[in-house]
């Protein structure tokens, strides 16, 4: 442990798996006292059973595109904590579908939790932070698709697309407030999700990896745990590729 998050405290959402829950943990890990957001009720008391975690890990369930919960949430953060100095707007909802075939079911559901609830989500955050003379970083987790694009993911890419825009929007207004705002954007990552893809779909992806293999969780957390440091005080308006030198 280098303490690099000692005495912060941070607000991770999608905390209840993979990615998220990766974050969390490392946050834990370096210092931090962190709130670990899911949507569902007990998502993340389940895998919250390690006593390394038991003091530094707070359940907060919430539906960040829900505008009423989430500033009950912020509420409660500020008043247990009086601050808030880290965001990491991790929670995202994917469909893939083949153009044709786009549900407008999924295609809004996808924006109100990826492209909305983000929008939400920084826009309270930002309000506490402002107040603070040390200002804050936030972390909005996008994709390596919302660069380059891929085939059947015309919906999911072009909300991580709107992550990108509304990163480097958000860093040139709220730097003025010592507000960092930056972007990971994480390649083929091995979560849950992934487990339950089509893995022979996979093999071509896979191959065009330089660095040979996906990423893990930890690799995309070891990222964020950089961003919302003071190692990167000087760091705003940047997207991270974590995506091990991919051909895309």
């Amino acid at each position: 442990m280098a303490d690099l998050l000692k005495g912060k405290v941070c607000l991770v959402t999608g905390a209840g798996r993979g990615i998220g829950r990766a974050i969390a943990q490392q946050f834990a890990k370096e210092g931090a006292i962190v709130y670990a957001n899911e949507v569902r009720q007990g998502a993340v008391d389940e895998w919250l059973t390690d006593d390394l975690f038991s003091n530094s890990i707070i359940p907060l369930y919430f539906n960040i595109s829900d505008e009423s919960e989430a500033k009950g949430a912020f509420k409660q953060i500020k008043d247990k904590r009086g601050r808030l100095d880290v965001l990491v707007n991790n929670a995202g909802i994917e469909y893939n579908e083949l153009i044709g075939m786009i549900s407008p079911k999924h295609m809004t559901k996808m924006f109100e939790v990826n492209v909305y609830g983000t929008i939400e989500m920084l826009q309270l955050a930002s309000r506490v932070m402002a107040r603070q003379p040390e200002g804050g970083s936030i972390i909005n987790i996008s994709s390596m698709v919302g660069v380059k694009g891929n085939k059947g993911q015309l919906v999911y890419s072009a909300t991580k697309g709107a992550v990108i825009a509304i990163t480097k929007s958000a860093a040139k207004e709220l730097g003025s407030k010592n507000i960092r705002v930056n972007s990971i954007a994480p390649g083929l990552t091995k979560t849950e999700m992934m487990d339950a893809a089509d893995q022979e779909k996979l093999k071509d992806r896979i191959n065009n990896i330089s660095m040979g293999r996906i990423a893990q969780p930890l690799d995309i957390a070891n990222a964020c745990v950089f961003l919302a440091s003071d190692l990167s005080s000087y760091v705003s308006g940047q997207v991270i590729g974590v995506e091990g030198c991919t051909i895309m």
